[in-house]
């Protein structure tokens, strides 16, 4: 086998061993001292408003993974499958601070999109872009909340392009994306300069993984997402209708896109 076809074999194991942008598991007993991977609440709820109650925990459960979603109904969240992979039950806290049980009511492992159920009222949906075609180097925004317990409780932002418009070895539900992500950031939205989503966040390149295969070449932000038409498929395929919109009017800076991000995006904790 030339050295091509193994750094190619190479890269796609790379991809599934990477660790998933959402699969954050509490450090192990004996790490050195990092703070809890349960994040303070980001606020108060509203004034006249009861805040919502997180269900007690069940005898022998534990908080195993955490990961980022987003509201594209009412009272229905969007996120990863392998966000919510052999939990026992999951929570979603919004940037009120309110935490409520999420139910898993569809995945997706072939796409890796899964679909929960949270409270009415939870928060406002975002919209999808339906048109004009997604292009390389449109500036894209992630929204999320990576490596929780150790970053801000709160969400962060970054930004970058995309970069192209598949994934690795041609796979044609993703987009290559330059825009860094974390673990805790799978299932986070991908956002267009218009505020729309264009995809969710799903994966990373384990670049020490390649860097050992290149002799030292370490990738710089190769990222991927899923493709928003491939979102659309999923949530209609259940039952949900996106909202659909046109992406035509000016720019904005990524600072406003996260505004628009801000309130529709969620946290999301998996107990096993």
């Amino acid at each position: 086998m030339n050295r091509c076809a193994v750094l190619a074999a190479g890269l796609v194991a790379a991809l599934v061993v990477a660790t998933p942008a959402g699969a954050q598991k509490p450090p192990p007993l004996g790490a050195p001292d990092v703070p809890s991977g349960k994040p303070p609440p980001l606020g108060a709820p509203e004034a006249g408003r009861p805040p919502l109650r997180e269900p007690p925990p069940t005898a022998g459960e534990r908080p195993a993974a955490s990961g980022s979603g987003f509201l594209v109904a009412d009272g229905r969240v969007l996120t990863n499958a392998h966000v919510v992979a052999g939990c026992r039950r999951m929570t979603a806290r919004n940037i009120r601070g309110e935490r409520v049980p999420a139910r898993i009511d569809a995945q997706d492992e072939q796409r890796d999109l899964a679909l929960l159920t949270v409270s009415p009222g939870f928060g406002p949906a975002l919209a999808f872009r339906n048109t004009p075609p997604v292009l390389r180097g449109e500036m894209v925004v992630t929204y999320g909340f990576p490596l929780s317990g150790l970053l801000s409780s709160g969400p962060t932002l970054t930004s970058g392009d995309i970069s192209a418009l598949s994934g690795l070895r041609d796979n044609p539900i993703h987009f290559q994306i330059s825009a860094p992500v974390q673990p805790g950031n799978s299932g986070g939205p991908l956002l267009d300069a218009q505020g729309h989503v264009v995809g969710v966040v799903v994966s990373k390149l384990n670049a020490a993984r390649i860097a050992k295969m290149t002799g030292g070449d370490i990738p710089q932000n190769v990222n991927f997402a899923i493709k928003g038409t491939e979102a659309q498929a999923f949530l209609q395929g259940h039952g949900v209708q996106p909202i659909l919109e046109a992406s035509t009017g000016p720019d904005r800076r990524a600072a406003e896109v996260g505004e628009i991000a801000h309130p529709a995006t969620v946290f999301l904790q998996c107990f096993r």
